[in-house]
């Protein structure tokens, strides 16, 4: 699910993109026939979409920040939830040296662990929760890059908004240059494809997610069991509706693409292999579809087109 499109600043394709974006501004025709160019002043809007897209994509850095920071929460619960879980399981093999002679060891050990999980459980839960608070985040405000006139076109001072108020205002200045070579739709463009990075890592954790909080002793008559079609936390679906992760023509969330397809089904398993587990944190551990290099470079790329530094 990762975007395909050609690193903006790669120096193989930098006289190209000015070649191709040069042929779309000398073309008069979108500036001269939006009813936008009609009735505002580009001179006005102008400064105007500018602030707003700087912004905006101050924003876009700041979640990536945040991205990282709830990513590495997710990480280390996993990891102390893997632990709490395999030490429960191989409890009864484990040789416990000098410790054997004491009563009930065993059993008290084990009963700390099942705890642990627990706890463990509900931090892993909150830290899920909090990445996809981000690229909930990040969809909207990759949506809020044009910039609307607020208010009549009579007024003196020419004011505004992210929402348009009239239906003819584009809210791209009829697709001129919004500093020196972009128009609003590419910035659009650009924000969409860093976006759906995380889109598509998110789906992907969920699904490790859930295998991790299905983790438990076979034991236990009342552990409960988790569908791919269960709502982890109260709001879930509507956040992942927003990040296009949800169908409601299923009523249930879309799985993730793995290798050649999709994931036809998914069931988890309350037992999983030592190896399969460390599968599932180095997934967690490598991020597979965040391509940092990329993320950088788009940054560095659009922060070059605005005149400012991004980080």
């Amino acid at each position: 699910m990762e975007s395909q499109t050609p690193p903006l600043s790669s120096a193989s394709n930098e006289q190209t993109t000015k070649e191709e974006l040069n042929i779309q501004f000398q073309t008069p025709k979108s500036s001269s026939s939006s009813p936008f160019s009609a009735v505002v002043n580009i001179r006005l809007w102008r400064p105007a979409a500018q602030r707003n897209l700087r912004n905006q994509w101050s924003k876009l850095a700041s979640l990536w920040q945040d991205w990282q920071s709830c990513s590495s929460a997710t990480r280390s619960q996993a990891t102390t939830l893997v632990n709490s879980y395999l030490s429960q399981k191989y409890m009864d093999a484990m040789d416990l040296g000098i410790l054997s002679g004491m009563l009930s060891i065993r059993k008290k050990a084990s009963s700390k662990l099942f705890k642990q999980q627990e706890i463990q459980h509900n931090k892993l839960l909150a830290s899920y929760k909090d990445m996809v608070g981000v690229v909930t985040q990040m969809v909207n405000t990759s949506r809020s890059m044009r910039c609307y006139l607020k208010g009549t076109t009579n007024s003196p001072l020419a004011q505004f908004s992210l929402s348009s108020e009239n239906e003819n205002d584009t809210g791209d200045g009829g697709g001129a240059p919004v500093f020196t070579f972009w128009p609003i739709s590419l910035f659009e463009k650009v924000a969409q494809d860093l976006v759906q990075i995380f889109v598509s890592e998110l789906n992907l954790k969920r699904l490790l997610v859930m295998e991790l909080l299905s983790l438990g002793d076979e034991r236990i008559p009342d552990l409960s069991s988790l569908c791919w079609s269960d709502e982890l936390y109260p709001g879930e679906f509507d956040d992942l509706h927003t990040c296009s992760l949800y169908s409601h023509g299923a009523s249930k969330p879309v799985l993730p693409s793995l290798g050649k397809g999709e994931v036809e089904s998914f069931q988890p398993r309350h037992q999983q292999d030592r190896n399969v587990l460390q599968i599932y944190l180095t997934t967690l551990i490598a991020e597979v579809n965040v391509e940092r290099s990329r993320v950088d470079e788009i940054f560095a790329s659009t922060g070059a087109e605005m005149h400012v530094t991004l980080s």
